[in-house]
């Protein structure tokens, strides 16, 4: 099978397209799923440069997330059936023909469901919606603001903070990304030049309820400020490249919350929940309630292409490679 390979930990264009084995089954719980689509994802990108908090010994396939049919099954995967429509996660292996993955890992996806909505509705929305759900625990009314709003958390951020019934300020970088935003339902969109000011104006100097923050940097002290008192800001990573040194005696004065959000640790070690989660979302596409926006797809051997659209932060939605 054709997959990409990071031989050592470097710039994005050191990627290697080549032909390897076919993964067997090594497990009874395993499953061999047949790739046709793979999601591309920021922290794939910090891996092979070897910036991310995690670094899986070389040589590695970087990619976290598929769909496609079953291939083969373990003795042990009664759910599943060879040919079944899937989507699933893993920490690495996506950018491959084939990928072996945990029957715990596997989810059937809609006959509605394309397989690329599928690939963006794994990481980016299991992000946004564990962020809004379990860590802001945002209700109906607050007012939430969404930093890199036209990105792929972004964009699932604001469909996410609808449907929970927010109140959504979405902020981006262009006019071409705030009507974009637009389209998607946000109530008001933003840029970000004196941001404080904007979301100070916008809400009356009460402050805002909710910040989703994927950018940081400089961005995550300023919009911090225009928080209201018991105001939460959650902390999604960090897209700019630069960690905020935050003076924390602002937290202090203001009373609010800084949330760190780490999907991975929460799938790993929250199972139960993970699974109400991923159905919830499978159920709100179901209802015509999510639209996964995909914006552009490339060829598995182009992979390093499509990592440097998304660390220039040039994306929009949601970037599929296919194998």
């Amino acid at each position: 099978m054709k997959t990409i390979i990071c031989e050592n930990f470097g710039p994005l264009d050191t990627l290697v397209y080549k032909e390897v084995d076919i993964p067997d089954i090594k497990n009874p719980d395993d499953i061999l799923i047949k790739v046709f689509s793979s999601g591309v994802n920021f922290p794939d990108g910090l891996l092979v440069q070897g910036k991310y908090q995690l670094k899986p010994p070389v040589p590695f396939t970087p990619g976290m997330e598929v769909s496609g049919e079953v291939f083969k099954i373990g003795s042990g995967v009664t759910e599943f059936k060879i040919g079944d429509r899937v989507a699933g996660l893993s920490q690495l292996g996506g950018y491959s023909e084939y990928n072996l993955l945990n029957k715990t890992s596997v989810y059937k996806i809609p006959l509605e469901m394309g397989y690329d909505q599928a690939c963006a509705l794994l990481c980016a929305y299991g992000t946004s919606h564990y962020a809004l759900k379990q860590r802001a625990n945002l209700k109906k009314g607050d007012t939430l603001v969404v930093l890199g709003a036209s990105g792929s958390t972004g964009v699932a951020a604001i469909q996410i903070g609808k449907i929970m019934g927010a109140k959504v300020i979405a902020a981006s970088s262009s006019i071409e990304k705030q009507n974009y935003t637009k389209s998607l339902g946000a109530d008001i969109t933003i840029g970000y030049e004196n941001i404080k000011d904007q979301l100070k104006e916008l809400t009356n100097n009460k402050g805002v309820d909710v910040i989703f923050d994927p950018v940081g940097g400089e961005l995550f002290e300023e919009s911090s400020r225009a928080l209201s008192r018991y105001g939460k800001i959650l902390v999604i990573g960090f897209a700019s490249g630069k960690i905020p040194k935050f003076p924390v005696n602002l937290a202090l004065v203001k009373e609010f919350d800084i949330i760190g959000v780490f999907w991975g640790a929460f799938t790993r070690n929250n199972t139960n929940d993970f699974k109400e989660n991923m159905n919830e979302l499978f159920n709100w596409f179901k209802d015509g309630k999510l639209n996964p926006q995909i914006e552009e797809r490339f060829k598995l051997q182009d992979a390093s292409k499509a990592l440097d659209k998304i660390l220039n932060r040039g994306t929009k939605g949601k970037v599929i490679l296919y194998p």
